[in-house]
């Protein structure tokens, strides 16, 4: 098998002849984190897809420049992003663009993107052509402000506003979420004509051994909404693979996901939620991807201890529906390459 045929048998719940592994379920400059020479095409089975910025990205691009390499706002891309919704973490008065908002009629006031052009797709397909060539999956991410729906309307609207939103407006939470959706509907669609075999949506949920609303209210506002992106993404190409991605703890919509088509669960972090009940509930059919380690691990375990994690997981898992990554953020200044390096070494050895 070639990577692009592992990963895909391991999303569809099958085993392949070894376990895939990616460095997360969005784009990560493997290249830029490895030392000169340590990289290699077939160390990973995906990569993701980046969406082309137009020039009126590359104009808010250029006026992010100013802020500090330091400044902890996340990829430039990101801050790009952030800059193109008004959405300013760094300002505390400014942090959520609608958080003043007093009426419906001032939710719609709002500038939302035009969603009845196509939107920074130019170059897609080639991307997606090129790592296909390569014998690798193509994976894609929507452009959002950290989330699809639950994110990025608390980023707009403020975290305790939108939270109340969701209880005594329900309208302004409808029609906040039902652009939104529109938004991310017309780039699934734009994904999935260029070709990518994965579909990434993410939007955090979960904390710490419980959820940050309640599920019942994610099946009212978010089940139908994320079961339209995905179905319109499938419109398109039937065959897409689709991966939700939640930190912290979301076991009991899990069943909701799987129901709305969502065929592999990430990063299922182990301080959070348990793998392997989650595998001997739905057994392979649903495919697990992450599950390697702790939120201190890649920091600050040893390669050994890696080794050891890995070689656990594949055990107690087993070798079908799995798709081994980090369970946290590899592509951070504080993650030794011998780590990153252990990891793939595992997978290849255990898996």
């Amino acid at each position: 098998m070639n990577a692009r045929e592992r990963l895909l048998t391991a999303l569809d719940g099958n085993e392949p002849d070894r376990v895939p592994c990616a460095l997360n379920f969005y784009r990560v400059e493997i290249e830029r984190m490895a030392p000169q020479g340590q990289y290699q095409d077939g160390i990973v089975d995906v990569r993701f897809v980046q969406f082309p910025a137009s020039p009126e990205e590359e104009e808010l691009r250029r006026l992010a420049q100013p802020y500090q390499g330091d400044t902890r706002l996340g990829t430039v891309a990101q801050v790009t992003t952030y800059a193109h919704w008004d959405y300013r973490p760094e300002t505390p008065d400014q942090r959520n663009p609608l958080a003043r908002a007093r009426s419906l009629d001032e939710l719609m006031d709002f500038p939302f993107p035009d969603v009845s052009v196509p939107y920074r797709v130019e170059g897609l397909a080639a991307q997606v052509r090129e790592l296909h060539t390569r014998g690798l999956a193509a994976g894609g991410n929507l452009p959002h402000l950290g989330g699809e729906l639950f994110e990025a309307a608390w980023r707009l609207r403020g975290l305790e506003n939108f939270l109340l939103d969701l209880i005594e407006r329900p309208d302004w939470a409808d029609y906040l979420l039902d652009r939104l959706t529109g938004l991310a509907r017309r780039n699934a669609e734009a994904l999935a004509r260029a070709g990518v075999d994965v579909l990434a949506l993410d939007d955090d949920v979960g904390m710490p051994r419980t959820m940050m609303i309640s599920p019942a209210t994610w099946r009212r506002f978010f089940k139908p909404r994320l079961a339209d992106i995905i179905r319109a993404a499938r419109a398109i190409k039937p065959d897409l693979r689709v991966l939700f991605h939640s930190d912290g703890y979301f076991e009991p919509i899990v069943g909701d996901l799987m129901e709305i088509g969502v065929n592999a669960l990430n990063p299922l972090q182990p301080d959070h939620m348990d793998a392997v009940h989650i595998r001997r509930r739905f057994g392979p059919r649903l495919a697990l991807w992450g599950t390697v380690g702790h939120q201190t691990t890649f920091s600050f375990a040893t390669p050994d201890e890696i080794r050891q994690e890995v070689k656990h997981r594949i055990e107690t898992l087993g070798r079908a529906g799995l798709v081994l990554s980090p369970a946290y953020d590899i592509d951070e200044p504080d993650i030794p390459w011998e780590n990153v390096a252990a990891f793939l070494d595992a997978a290849r050895e255990y898996g």
